[in-house]
């Protein structure tokens, strides 16, 4: 991608009755019943607005009675669904929703997945997750975590997962999202093919009890950095981030000049970790 390209935002539609996507809403119900104060933030309206939102086509009820298998939390909708969206896959109060699009963006260019900022609920939390969308050729889920036993509820026309490319954000403003068939594009098609057969054994092979699927536990390919039929990932994949500790001042180098702090009289010296922190 060239400086002077719109990004990438690429959404191959796996399920002929994926749910709808929009541009994210800058109006929350709470925000409209501060009187207006909310919505003067800028701050709370841009990140409203800074991605795109998947909304429920069907409205469910999911109710966890606090136990940690998949089968503690039951999912029902209030009318037939066009597609089996929702789900309790993890166990421990997890709600995994399927959006039903394969992303692909531009290389170095990753998707958060998260909930609808400042869309709050009660008794149940949004995961956020950062999605390599740049060479991954399966697709992602979003993951709500129920804090408590009872039952939450969306409604249909709720958003139910935010994405937004971890780009400049006047890049992301810019770019035009493309809903495209995955017949048009054979070797996306072809990779997807092989990992949702890879995917179903494997559930499979778990949900019959088969002792090597137990301990192997879960499939790693996404973490080895390779597709279902062995494509490498590219050079820049990563399995940890770590951030940088802040120090006071400019980073200390070798016969670089004093800081503008030491030239104050200030002592400058690493931060230090706390014993088990």
């Amino acid at each position: 991608m060239s400086a002077d390209q719109p990004l990438k935002f690429d959404l191959y539609q796996i399920d002929p009755a994926a749910p709808t996507i929009r541009p994210a809403d800058q109006v929350r119900a709470w925000m409209e019943a501060t009187a207006g104060f909310a919505q003067r933030c800028l701050p709370l309206t841009i990140a409203n607005t800074s991605g795109w939102e998947f909304l429920c086509p069907v409205g469910f009820s999911a109710t966890w009675d606090g136990g940690p298998t998949k089968h503690s939390l039951v999912v029902e909708y209030d009318a037939p669904s066009p597609m089996k969206y929702v789900s309790s896959h993890f166990g421990h109060g997890i709600i995994t929703l399927h959006p039903g699009y394969l992303i692909q963006t531009d290389s170095g260019i990753d998707t958060q997945v998260m909930g609808t900022p400042n869309h709050i609920k009660d008794g149940v939390q949004a995961l956020t997750g950062v999605v390599a969308t740049d060479w991954l050729p399966f697709p992602f889920t979003m993951n709500w975590k129920m804090t408590r036993p009872g039952t939450i509820r969306f409604e249909e026309g709720e958003p139910f997962c935010f994405v937004t490319l971890l780009a400049p954000t006047a890049a992301v403003a810019a770019c035009q999202p493309r809903i495209l068939p995955l017949a048009a594009n054979p070797d996306l098609a072809a990779e997807y093919a092989a990992y949702a057969q890879s995917r179903s054994n494997f559930n499979a092979r778990l949900e019959a009890g088969e002792a090597g699927a137990i301990k192997e536990k879960w499939q790693r390919t996404y973490t080895k950095g390779q597709t279902a039929t062995g494509r490498a990932a590219p050079e820049h994949h990563t399995t940890k981030r770590r951030m940088k500790t802040p120090v006071l001042g400019e980073p200390q180098q070798e016969d670089a000049a004093p800081s503008v702090y030491e030239q104050a009289g200030y002592i400058v010296q690493p931060m230090r970790r706390r014993p088990g922190g």
